[in-house]
């Protein structure tokens, strides 16, 4: 490339030009004359010998001037704005290299012993301030020169570890160098590491060594890129995005020259070839149609390549390149792909059975390491290529011998639709290829592949499976016939029936279970199974296949099979739309639900015990019996002791059963028989025996709360009572904090909430005839008497006043509500006054509490709070009391005064509710509360 120019030149400058690397620059037309001569005799040597490198020197040169300048970067907002822009060219629909990085690196390993070639930096290419330029040019040009004959360390047996550790350690020196300005030393780096791809002496791991290369030379192609890029911004203009060589300016011009001279002078074809595809892109900044010459040329170059897997690399590499810079340039690309077509026959030659013998690599060993750079390639050249290319690809290919490694890259890289309307054309090829070289199960699994994504003529469907099976079948490696059955499960699940899927199923079985092989094969049998799911949503239909479940009992791994499990569930749930009482389901479900119960122990996290009870709460709703109440009322008991571990689930079951006895009360319009009402005992006992082996304990006191209520609803009187005396026991236990989602916090609020609930159920619930005049109510008092409140808090005092409410409730003729067939004490009692005697008593009683307690908050610090309860206290007489008792109505005037005593009161509050009073004192029967209004004054604001 360099000798299309003629008159060329090296030059160099004072600060740091690195960059020029011992410039190539087009000679200057008229001679420049040597400046800054520190002595005559330095003067008369240059005037008498005239060297011709420094003689277009002045020190003054345009790029010298540029380099002594700050180099100014690239703005980010455009930068990334024209990364975007030059990579929406190539749609998602392509699939990038980098997808593909990680996989090479994880299959193409070795434990063989490495070696590498490391740059030995050298102390005599560093200037000093007062070196003639000349010298400097000279020592730049020895620097690269040593490089080329050996100026490196070889580093011999490294690990595979070792060697990637070397190659980052590689890529970071080059970046460090670059920051450095060291542009020199940079492209030393490079090249150094290009000339790694051309070794293959430990040939399992080429595709691995080419991924960790190829990063250094990306690295290297942006970073040139970006600094020439950099040098067409200046403070007055900014490069567009969609630039054209005349937006760029000379300098960046002459700059980006350089770089394509100066590695045209590399004297290896690898790193030459490497190097200067790495900034291929950079071609823009010269001629437009710069790209589109050089891509045919370094085509040509790959052909001096021997080694036909160090040439196919190549050829991948300059794919990869093309497609990221010229995606258009399509013709390039094909003619990469027809020139590796005419080298393929290489392959097997005599060159190669060679190098495999002396390294020890069988056939099928090393064909497979073609396979990354052949799909690659062949990816490039059929994206949104045309049909006819296609069908001419395919064409070239069959017509080649030993075509298998062809074939394999053609499934992987076509598009899918393609592939799938020739199924039977691609099989015929399949069955012509040799079976030594390139195993035919890994061509039937690439055409399984696309058999997932696009669908067959339906006329062949059953022919193509037919033709793979019989192959696949007679594989005797487990992990190769795991691989294509894995793949061709999805295909049978697609388009046949479940008769199929259970052939195909027992055949993997019969493969799997000897030796236990399953016990390797682990991920692949887990999408099996997530594969035929995914497919049979009936899981009637999918239990029903005979050897579904001796397929789940491969998975012996607990982890393993906990994880199938749930996959099953998920599916279960997000698909079952109606209640099921399907035998063979229930049964299926049920084993599935036990496994993932059985894997909780000391050591689960909560949100996995969360997830599972989730799962298996889902399974539980969606089982009913109909009518048949009491095979339901089996199923939960069966249930409760299958999942004892997981508290939510018990819940539910709790839950279940009452509404399961609900339904029964429904049926029977709450008349019920000798035998309903047996069974709705059976249901009561049930929830009774349950919650006390829960640990919650507001989840208890509320689930005996509520299935209280549910025993009371049912007529089952005694039962009731006793879920209630068991809540009262158990309020002392109530801890002072509790445990909400991993926080500590009061527990307080939740036992006054569940108190007041509670009072609201005791109205209902008639006395028993051998326990005295509200026994349940006095229990429940002397518990929330000797309960240790919190100091400062009036909780205490609020659930008096509920209390409050509940009495003044109770002493009605009639109450408020009844639950039916139920005889409530308004009922019992009738108005009785022994019965009215007892309920002031225990108001009295209440009252003194809570007249004793405000009592205690005369403070200063309390006396807010003491204005709060007081007020709270009078309108609780106001709405439940009779005012026209003197006592009460004395007490209310008190506890009016007592609320603006300090001048804490809510004045707001305190004016509405005076109002409330005079509105309702029109009232018939209200004109008492007239008087009352007169006695309560508002205090005035000072």
């Amino acid at each position: 490339m360099a000798s299309q120019h003629n008159g060329s030149a090296f030059a160099t400058h004072d600060h740091g030009a690195d960059e020029r690397l011992a410039d190539v620059t087009e000679s200057k037309t008229k001679k420049v004359s040597r400046k800054g001569s520190t002595s005559s005799t330095s003067s008369s040597s240059s005037s008498s010998m005239v060297d011709p490198l420094s003689s277009v020197l002045d020190g003054t040169d345009p790029l010298s001037m540029f380099a002594a300048t700050a180099d100014p970067a690239a703005p980010d907002s455009s930068r990334k704005r024209r990364d975007r822009d030059e990579n929406s060219i190539v749609g998602s629909d392509f699939e990038p290299w980098a997808s593909k990085r990680g996989e090479i690196l994880a299959r193409y390993t070795t434990t063989e012993k490495l070696s590498i070639n490391l740059f030995m930096g050298s102390e005599k290419g560093k200037a000093t301030a007062t070196s003639a330029m000349s010298e400097k040019v000279r020592t730049r040009l020895e620097e690269l020169d040593d490089f080329e004959e050996g100026s490196q360390k070889e580093l011999l047996n490294l690990t595979q570890q070792d060697y990637v550790n070397r190659i980052e350690e590689l890529n970071q020196s080059l970046k460090d160098a670059w920051a450095s300005d060291q542009k020199v030393k940079a492209l030393k780096i490079v090249i150094q590491c290009s000339k790694l791809l051309s070794d293959t002496s430990v040939i399992q791991f080429y595709p691995s060594k080419f991924v960790l290369i190829t990063d250094i030379l990306d690295t290297f192609g942006k970073l040139v890129y970006e600094r020439i890029f950099s040098m067409c911004v200046d403070n007055r203009s900014v490069l567009p995005d969609h630039f054209s060589p005349e937006n760029v300016n000379d300098t960046a011009k002459e700059t980006c020259l350089n770089w394509f001279f100066k590695i045209a002078s590399i004297r290896e074809l690898i790193p030459r070839f490497y190097v200067e595809a790495s900034i291929l892109k950079c071609n823009k900044f010269l001629s437009k149609t710069g790209i589109s010459e050089c891509l045919p040329r370094l085509t040509c170059m790959i052909r001096g390549i021997g080694d036909p897997l160090v040439s196919v690399y190549a050829r991948a590499y300059l794919c990869r390149v093309g497609m990221e810079v010229a995606p258009h340039l399509k013709e390039s690309l094909n003619k990469n792909f027809f020139d590796f077509l005419l080298t393929f026959k290489q392959i097997h030659g005599d060159t190669v059975q060679n190098q495999l013998v002396v390294q020890g690599v069988e056939l099928p060993s090393y064909l497979p390491l073609y396979s990354p750079a052949m799909d690659w390639i062949f990816q490039c050249i059929s994206y949104h290529a045309p049909e006819a290319l296609l069908t001419e690809m395919m064409e070239r290919c069959k017509k080649l011998g030993n075509n298998a490694l062809l074939l394999n890259s053609v499934m992987s890289a076509f598009r899918a639709e393609f592939i799938a309307t020739r199924s039977m054309d691609f099989i015929g090829m399949i069955k012509e290829c040799d079976e030594s070289g390139f195993p035919k199960h890994l061509l039937f699994r690439s055409l399984g592949l696309n058999l997932a994504l696009a669908d067959p003529p339906e006329g062949d469907r059953l022919q193509i499976l037919n033709e793979a099976w019989k192959v696949i079948t007679k594989l005797k490696n487990p992990q190769d016939y795991i691989n294509c059955a894995e793949v061709w499960v999805e295909y049978t699940c697609k388009h046949f029936t479940k008769r199929e899927v259970n052939t195909v199923l027992a055949d993997v079985i019969k493969h799997m279970t000897p030796d236990r092989a399953f016990e390797d094969s682990y991920p692949q049998l887990q999408s099996i199974i997530k594969k035929v799911i995914a497919h049979f949503h009936d899981f009637s239909v999918l239990f029903s296949v005979e050897k579904f479940l001796p397929f789940l009992d491969m998975f012996q791994k607990e982890s393993v099979r906990v994880e199938v499990c749930k996959c099953i569930m998920e599916v279960f749930i997000k698909h079952q739309q109606e209640p099921t009482k399907d035998p063979v389901i229930l049964n299926a479900l049920l084993h599935v639900c036990k496994t993932m119960h059985d894997s909780v122990n000391a050591l689960t996290l909560e949100d996995e015990k969360r997830m599972l009870a989730y799962l298996i709460n889902g399974f539980i709703k969606m089982v009913s019996f109909g009518r048949d109440f009491e095979q339901q009322l089996s199923f939960y008991v069966e249930a409760r002791s299958m999942f004892c571990n997981l508290e939510p689930v018990l819940v539910q079951l709790i839950h279940s059963v009452n509404r399961l006895a609900m339904e029964t009360r429904k049926v029977m319009k709450g008349n019920h028989s000798r035998k309903t009402a047996a069974f709705v005992r059976a249901c009561v006992a049930y929830c009774f025996i349950t919650i006390p082996s829960l640990v919650g304990i507001f989840t208890r006191l509320n689930l005996y709360l509520h299935s209280g209520q549910v025993a009371l609803a049912n007529q089952c009187l005694s039962q009731a009572d006793a879920f209630f005396k068991a809540a009262i026991s158990l309020i002392p236990e109530v801890p002072k904090t509790i445990n909400i989602d991993g926080k500590m916090r009061p527990s307080e609020s939740f036992l006054l909430e569940f108190l007041c609930n509670f009072f609201s159920t005791l109205l209902i619930v008639p006395d028993h005839p051998e326990h005295g005049v509200l026994f349940l109510v006095r229990e429940l008092l002397n518990v929330i008497q000797d309960y240790t409140w919190e100091d400062n808090s009036d909780d205490k005092i609020r659930i008096y006043t509920c209390v409050l409410h509940l009495l003044s409730a109770m002493s009605q003729e009639t109450y408020l509500y009844h639950i039916d067939k139920v005889d409530s004490n308004d009922s019992l009692y009738g108005g009785d006054t022994k019965f009215l005697a007892e309920n002031n008593k225990l108001c009295e009683t209440v009252m003194a509490q809570i007249l004793e307690h405000l009592k205690t908050l005369a403070k200063d610090e309390a006396l807010k709070r003491q204005s709060s309860l007081g007020l709270s206290f009078f309108n609780s007489i106001l709405a439940h009391g009779d005012l026209r008792n003197n006592r009460l109505n004395q007490l209310s005037v008190n506890l009016w005064h007592l609320a603006q005593r300090h001048g804490c009161a809510d004045t707001r509050t305190m004016v509405k509710t005076l109002e409330y009073i005079k509105k309702r004192s029109k009232h018939p029967d209200m004109g008492h509360l007239s008087e009352l209004a007169l006695r309560l004054p508002l205090q005035t604001r000072t």
